[in-house]
């Protein structure tokens, strides 16, 4: 997964996603071989030359220009994100490859003092490969109830949010709409990997899901990224039922992501996202259960 491939791979997969009607590229009503816009109607579209272009494709090109770059973007009709994401890819291609295995990413004090303070509300901290570094009770409560509460902070044994939602039955049965959430990760994930693109866990951890959940390799294959932002899910908590819950992210300065967990006040989501946090919170503090009345 190295960046040369990342961006050709990138260029190819958006301007095949271009129709020429879109672009006001005439066909002549001519039967077209390729799917979306040819080499050389994006290069002619972008004002580069076509064989400067399939270099960029092939991997064969590095240096490119900002100016050539907002060229390629604007042709592409790139949002600010997928901008983002092909400045990162492009200026990957002139970095030397890293050779030494990447540190071990680690939750700072401050980001630990936030996720305690927030208490009540579902929070968790992912890494750069969506590796869980940290939550709280009503964070693990909500999103991986089934999981040991302790096992972020186990070396080597942290859960894997991607991995949670393409291989783990429970993760991916809280979605009520999977697929959404399905690509919402797959989109993050990309645009990490445009920005670490020497990192061997990055690759292993794509490599091992595009193996084992075709799913994941048809939404890889498409190319799409996601820089943060808030979106609304309705999840199906197997103990108080259906919730539309906000998951809103936040970023860190060693570029970790805050997940924040919330629901409109005063709702019918709002009182089960209270029920479970405070059945989870009364669990861990070891208070004793109300006993069962069998009738």
């Amino acid at each position: 997964m190295n960046a040369r491939g990342q961006l050709g791979d990138f260029l190819q997969a958006r301007r095949s996603q271009l129709r020429p009607e879109d672009t006001g590229v005439a066909t002549y009503g001519e039967r077209r071989r390729v799917r979306g816009l040819r080499r050389e109607e994006l290069a002619l579209l972008a004002g580069v030359s076509v064989s400067y272009y399939s270099r960029l494709e092939q991997g064969q090109a590095v240096n490119a220009s900002p100016e050539v770059l907002d060229a390629l973007a604007r042709a592409l009709r790139l949002d600010d994100a997928e901008r983002r994401h092909l400045g990162e890819l492009a200026a990957g291609t002139r970095r030397r490859p890293a050779v030494r295995r990447p540190s071990p990413e680690r939750v700072s004090p401050a980001v630990r003092q936030l996720v305690a303070t927030l208490g009540d509300v579902p929070v968790v901290v992912l890494g750069r490969r969506a590796d869980v570094l940290a939550w709280n009770t009503a964070g693990h409560a909500l999103f991986a109830g089934h999981l040991t509460p302790e096992i972020p902070e186990r070396p080597n044994q942290q859960p894997n949010m991607a991995r949670l939602v393409f291989l783990d039955t429970h993760t991916r049965d809280l979605y009520a709409d999977w697929p959404t959430k399905a690509r919402a990760v797959v989109a993050t994930l990309r645009m990490a990997s445009g920005q670490h693109p020497d990192d061997p866990l990055m690759a292993a951890l794509v490599g091992e899901l595009t193996v084992r959940s075709p799913e994941f390799a048809a939404m890889w294959a498409d190319h799409r990224v996601k820089a943060g932002g808030d979106t609304v899910y309705q999840m199906r908590h197997p103990l108080v039922g259906a919730m539309d819950v906000t998951q809103q992210t936040l970023r860190t300065e060693d570029g970790q992501t805050v997940v924040v967990a919330t629901t409109e006040p005063g709702s019918a989501s709002h009182a089960a996202m209270t029920l479970l946090v405070h059945g989870a919170v009364t669990t861990r503090a070891g208070a004793p259960q109300p006993l069962v009345r069998r009738e």
